[in-house]
């Protein structure tokens, strides 16, 4: 059985993702921005551990999140759902950030810097992402006309390279990401044409899933099946950048990364190992 916390939980995938999990029988914590979703949440699933309350729209209420998330105890595995859509109009949140950016890109990273590392991270990325560019010297959209679609394409871009940038850095951590696919949600809209059922079906896989498929890093899924992801992505320059510039605009320092050591000596009931990487 594994503990998991899923950002944006009350309604959609999210919520999806968490009743089957809790079928399987692990432990689930939901999230909700308000009281009056955490109510919904907790009556759409009983069963849940509990429901944390936070608005991830402000750099503080991010943070805040994440301290009630420690406050409950370590997790297995995180999933970094919560976001907003793609046909957005330009709003600045309180802390004069894009709110696209605020909520899918800075929140996810501040969540992943805050939140008690667990065994798995799970970022929920788009297919929108691959024809997206990750516009680092712009990600406050102070230099281009706002495009809501390309906000959120870009947006979901910065997941996937967060999730590839962990895995790099946290060498003792699955980190992923996947597309769940153009599906009818609140987010989604009624038209459109991905298959329902297989929407929430790989993040929960990727968070909980005991096959060998699933126990991987660094990778990205489609309908669980590994899938090539946008080639920015996978740039480690690009991740670096990303990272620095959410540390700066947060004020939240990822904490050090994986140390590989290259040689180290362990003594055990009197008898030496010797690692040599």
């Amino acid at each position: 059985m594994s503990r998991i916390f899923i950002s944006g939980s009350s309604t959609g995938l999210g919520l999806m993702a968490a009743e089957l999990l809790v079928q399987q029988g692990h432990q689930v914590v939901l999230h909700a921005r308000n009281a009056n979703r955490a109510e919904d949440a907790q009556r759409a699933l009983p069963q849940a551990e509990a429901v944390v309350v936070g608005d991830l729209e402000t750099i503080e209420g991010a943070r805040q999140t994440a301290l009630r998330v420690n406050a409950l105890g370590r997790f297995d595995a995180v999933i970094h759902n919560a976001a907003v859509g793609y046909n957005e109009a330009y709003r600045v949140t309180r802390d004069g950030l894009p709110h696209v950016f605020a909520i899918n890109t800075l929140s996810a990273y501040i969540l992943t810097a805050v939140i008690e590392r667990p065994h798995r991270l799970v970022y929920l990325s788009s297919g929108m992402h691959h024809h997206a560019r990750a516009n680092l010297d712009d990600i406050l959209w102070r230099k281009r006309r706002w495009n809501g679609a390309d906000a959120y394409a870009e947006s979901k871009l910065h997941d996937a390279m967060l999730a590839f940038a962990l895995a790099r850095r946290w060498r003792d951590v699955r980190s992923n990401s996947l597309e769940p696919g153009w599906v009818p949600t609140k987010m989604g809209g009624p038209d459109a044409p991905d298959d329902m059922d297989q929407a929430h079906l790989t993040q929960a896989w990727l968070a909980a899933s005991r096959d060998t498929e699933a126990d991987v890093t660094g990778k990205y899924f489609y309908h669980m099946k590994r899938m090539t992801a946008n080639p920015q992505a996978h740039d480690v320059a690009l991740q670096d950048r990303l990272i620095n510039i959410c540390t700066e605009i947060s004020g939240i320092a990822l904490p050090e990364k994986y140390v590989t050591l290259t040689k180290c000596a362990l003594t055990i009931k009197n008898r030496v190992f010797t690692y040599q990487g």
